[in-house]
């Protein structure tokens, strides 16, 4: 008895998805469960169960189901079924019918499809027994719950295809890098379907990986980002527990080793070599050198200094505090460069020192270069009396070059155009070609070339300032002409009222002289003394007690109320130009009084040519042939136009008419009228006007004259008008 219990108890233990407890329920307490409860009484203990119609709770049924036939999950039965066939089961519920059904008469429930966990874990159904004839229930409808159980069918996903991550250089052992997660979906609750070991496929042995948490941790000390920077690693995850059969998974992790600052910065070479011409300009590049830094980023970032050497004062590592190279001074440099980073780590100090030092030797090269004058500009003064072809002054320039060629010396004529100084091409003595006037120019800008002879194309030029002194050559004159009066009744010794002159004399008399000239010498202080004579008019006038100019003849008048000559030029002008004005006004109202020849077109009196004759219409482009007026009897009624042959709509109909005999009358009207204009200088440029308003014959209308028309409007036939269209309806009408 003891070796079925422990059979059975090992079945229920192992297998428990193979048992249905449907296998349990059985009618009146007998079958497997009295031989369970017989198990109990090796234990002394006596098991009991109360009677009830249904005997299940749960059924377990293995998800995908690979069988051909349905799968059986187990048998209902009713206390109430006594074998005779008239009980009925009857299944409703999640499924039923379709995934989910029932033997109606033995109560046995199959599964129809194969069934996923990971879809549906549970179904909950309802079972009855009713009549099979009646449709009476015979217990009430009990709920039950199939529970699919999981197998191991679903391997373990990552949440992500590839993990980038990334690591400082130089970490410890142990530094965590990241933390990879894999889900599977089998039962978590159930077995080891879905418990997870992670493994490393691939990145040993730089790094590890948890095997229960799958956090990736760095391995091996000391790894370098200069010498290697990526690293690929692959994890794996396995599910029953890393047991043989599991299921795996695997992701790719890509792991960047950052930098820190553990490279110093050292130069490829310990010395170098450069050169550059003596005329480089002050700031120019000469070369380039450069410490090479492993590191990147601020890690790499390098300070560069002069520490030592020769040339600390003519060259730089920026364009500051240089000076021009010179060939003849000296032709080679040393310089002592050292390199250092600007951020320091000083966790990696024993890896340094992070300084690095070079020497460089520059060597000057030999170029020609131009005359260098003494000075960059030069001041002389002179006087403005010194003679013609006196120096002045003399400029130096020599060539800085070690040939040390001869330098000409000459003076940019633009800056003196009138040629007043001179230089000699030897020495560069510069002197007068003119005399100079201070009072004209005070200073004279000139610009002075060196040339030098072994190469002309070498040039420099310099400025000259000469500043003319003054001398004591102008004489004083007056600043402006001056004109006064004095009154007739002034005592001896008065101030005249306009000038600080004193009279020398009472009483003054305009009759006995109206004006007096008086010459004043004007000198200066200056050695040699300068003087010149003036004359001062001085007008007699009639004054008031107070002074003031009553009258002194014209003249006395216009000074008094202070006219000046120029007032006195400018009244005359308007004068001059108003009577001008007058003459021209009345000049043309002469010329007005004249009649023209025709005053318009409706007044043309005796100039209208009278003539039996009408012109061509609008298609006439002839001049008037003047042979009609002399023999109207010759008119060729049928002549055609010259330019184009016309269409005649209708017979012409023209009227005899008298022809004129004679042509006397207008010969004599004409020479008349031919002899009045060449007599008259007023006249146009014309001897006749003769204005013809264009119709006749020519037009489509025909004449709308009654030149020659001898016929009565009665005798006209005016049929055609209606072949002519809508618009002349009316008037054929």
């Amino acid at each position: 008895m003891a070796t079925k219990r422990f059979t059975l108890l090992l079945l229920l233990l192992v297998f428990p998805h193979l048992i249905s407890m449907a296998m349990l329920a059985t009618r009146n307490g007998g079958g497997l469960l009295e031989k369970l409860a017989g198990l109990t009484e090796d234990h002394g203990k006596v098991l009991h169960r109360s009677k009830r119609g249904w005997m299940w709770n749960h059924f377990f049924l293995l998800e995908e189901y690979t069988g051909t036939d349905s799968q059986y999950v187990g048998k209902l039965q009713s206390d109430m079924d006594k074998g005779d066939g008239s009980v009925k089961y009857v299944l409703s519920g999640e499924g039923a019918g379709t995934l989910f059904i029932i033997d109606e008469k033995s109560g046995d429930l199959h599964a129809t499809k194969s069934l996923d966990r990971e879809e549906k874990a549970n179904y909950t159904l309802r079972a009855q027994a009713i009549n099979r004839f009646t449709g009476v229930p015979l217990e009430p409808e009990t709920e039950f719950i199939v529970k699919i159980h999981d197998i191991n069918d679903n391997e373990p996903k990552f949440t992500k295809e590839v993990y980038t991550a990334s690591v400082p250089e130089m970490s410890e052992v142990g530094t965590s890098v990241m933390e990879v997660t894999a889900i599977d979906a089998d039962d978590a609750t159930y077995g080891n379907s879905a418990k997870l070991v992670f493994s490393i496929l691939e990145g040993q042995p730089y790094f590890s990986v948890d095997p229960n948490t799958g956090q990736i941790r760095t391995a091996l000390p000391n790894m370098n980002r200069e010498t290697r920077a990526h690293y690929q690693v692959v994890i794996q995850a396995k599910d029953m527990a890393g047991q043989m059969g599991g299921l795996t998974g695997t992701t790719t992790v890509n792991i960047t080793l950052t930098d820190v600052n553990d490279s110093p910065p050292r130069f490829p070479h310990s010395s170098y070599h450069l050169s550059v011409p003596e005329s480089a300009e002050i700031g120019s590049t000469v070369g380039r050198i450069k410490a090479i830094d492993g590191d990147v980023g601020v890690n790499a970032e390098t300070h560069y200094i002069i520490v030592d050497g020769n040339g600390r004062d003519s060259f730089a590592l920026s364009p500051h505090n240089c000076v021009r190279l010179d060939f003849e001074s000296r032709r080679m440099y040393s310089l002592k460069v050292e390199a250092s980073n600007t951020h320091l780590d000083h966790r990696f100090d024993h890896l340094g020192p992070f300084q690095d030092t070079a020497l460089v030797k520059i060597t000057v090269q030999d170029v020609d270069e131009p005359p260098v004058f003494s000075t960059s500009a030069y001041v002389f003064e002179v006087r403005e009396d010194t003679p013609v072809d006196s120096v002045i002054g003399s400029v130096s320039a020599w060539d800085p070059d070690v040939n040390d060629h001869r330098v000409r010396y000459s003076i940019d004529r633009h800056t003196d155009l009138d040629r007043l100084f001179n230089i000699s091409s030897n020495n560069g003595s510069i002197s007068t070609l003119q005399s100079l006037d201070r009072e004209s120019s005070k200073w004279h800008n000139i610009s002075v070339v060196a040339t030098e002879i072994g190469n002309p194309q070498q040039i420099s030029r310099v400025p000259v300032f000469i500043k003319v002194l003054d001398i004591n050559d102008n004489a004083p004159e007056f600043a402006m002409f001056y004109e006064t009066f004095v009154c007739e009744n002034v005592r001896a010794g008065q101030v005249d009222n306009t000038a600080r002159i004193l009279t020398g004399r009472s009483g003054f008399s305009r009759r006995e002289r109206s004006a007096y000239r008086l010459p004043i010498v004007i000198s200066d202080n200056d050695y040699p003394v300068q003087s010149s004579t003036s004359t001062l008019t001085i007008q007699v006038c009639a004054c008031d007690r107070r002074g003031t100019v009553q009258s002194c003849g014209l003249e006395a008048f216009l000074l008094s109320t202070r006219l000046s000559t120029a007032a006195l030029v400018a009244i005359l002008l308007c004068i001059i130009i108003l009577l001008m004005i007058v003459v021209l006004f009345a000049a043309m109202r002469r010329q007005k009084k004249k009649e023209p020849l025709i005053i318009s077109k409706e007044d043309v009196r005796d100039n209208v040519v009278s003539y039996n004759d009408e012109g061509g219409g609008e298609e006439d482009t002839q001049a008037f042939d003047i042979g009609t007026l002399r023999n109207p009897e010759v008119i060729d009624v049928n002549k055609q136009r010259r330019d184009i042959i016309p269409e005649m709509l209708f017979p012409c109909r023209r009227g005899p008419s008298p022809p004129i005999k004679g042509g006397a009358d207008i010969r004599d009207f004409i020479t008349g009228r031919l002899a009045e204009s060449d007599s008259d200088p007023t006249a146009p440029p014309y001897d006749s006007l003769a204005t013809y308003a264009y119709e006749g014959s020519g037009s489509l209308a025909e004449s709308l004259s009654s030149l020659e028309s001898s016929e009565a409007d009665a005798d006209q036939e005016f049929d055609y008008l209606g072949s002519w269209g809508p618009r002349f309806k009316k008037l054929a009408e």
